[in-house]
């Protein structure tokens, strides 16, 4: 199983977007809600240099995706052989 985790929040339509690419897509992945958990908030600001924006997507190799496009986060699942 592909260790693909998403930082974001119900209010946040790019988060929401993000979240059902994948779903509709059978990608496993750990949701964390920054609003109910305030440690992932700050672990967002960390992985941004500062900002608070969201989604951020962390992958298995390290590397992440702040406020992807499907059309990016597509090609990165695809680059990793998730999709």
């Amino acid at each position: 199983m592909a260790q693909v985790t998403m930082y974001g929040a119900d209010w946040c339509g790019d988060c929401r977007r993000s979240k059902r690419f994948m779903e509709e897509n059978n990608v496993a992945f750990n949701y964390i809600d920054v609003e109910a958990d305030l440690t992932a908030a700050d672990k967002v600001v960390e992985i941004n240099g500062g900002a608070k924006s969201i989604p951020v997507i962390v992958f298995e190799d390290g590397t992440h995706l702040t406020e992807p496009s499907d059309n990016d986060l597509k090609a990165k699942l695809e680059a990793l052989a998730i999709l």
